[in-house]
C-alpha cells in the first residue's frame, strides 16, 4: 500500500554563459510522486525512508518542452530539513540531471520553505553546469495537489 500525488512547480531558470539564450527564462516541471510501499517509505532505519518515486515532464525554455523525466523526491525533514527533487531526462540524445531543493524547512517559515525550490541543471554525462533555477509551488494549486492524492 502507498500513495501518489501530482505537483506543479513553475518559475525561471538562467543558462550558464554560452549554453543557451541569455537572461531569465520560464521553467516548469509537472510530476507525480509517491510510493507503492508505505512500509519501507515510513521506516526511519531503511534506505528508502521518505523517498518517493517521481515521474512527469519538464519544460525548460530554450532547451526542451514537456520532456519526460523520472527520478525521486526525498523528504529529508529529519536529515537536513530539505526536500530534494532529483530527476533525469534527455534532449536530442543528451542526458541531463536536475537537482532542486526546498531548504531551511522550519515550522515558522512553511509558506516560504515549502514553496521555493532552488535548482541546478547539469549534463548527466559530464557534470557540467547548464542552468540554475528558482521554481515555486504556487499556493493556489494546493487544492489540486490535495485532490490528486491517490492510495496506491
Amino acid at each position: 500500500m502507498g500513495f501518489h500525488m501530482n505537483e506543479v512547480m513553475t518559475g525561471q531558470h538562467e543558462f550558464e554563459p554560452g549554453l543557451g539564450p541569455a537572461g531569465k527564462r520560464p521553467m516548469e516541471f509537472r510530476v507525480r510522486w509517491g510510493t507503492d510501499r508505505l512500509a519501507g517509505w515510513a521506516n526511519p532505519f531503511g534506505e528508502d525512508f521518505m523517498v518517493n518515486e517521481l515521474h512527469g515532464t519538464v519544460t525548460i525554455d530554450g532547451l526542451c518542452a514537456a520532456a519526460p523525466c523520472q527520478g525521486s523526491l526525498a523528504l529529508r525533514y529529519l536529515h537536513d530539513q530539505t526536500l530534494r527533487y532529483t530527476f533525469e531526462f534527455e534532449v536530442d540524445g543528451l542526458p541531463y540531471r536536475f537537482v532542486g531543493e526546498k531548504v531551511w524547512l522550519r515550522p515558522w517559515n512553511l509558506p516560504w520553505s515549502h514553496t521555493t525550490c532552488f535548482g541546478r541543471l547539469v549534463r548527466a554525462d559530464t557534470g557540467a553546469l547548464v542552468s540554475t533555477s528558482v521554481t515555486h509551488f504556487r499556493l493556489r494549486t494546493v487544492p489540486s495537489l490535495l485532490a490528486s492524492f491517490r492510495p496506491a
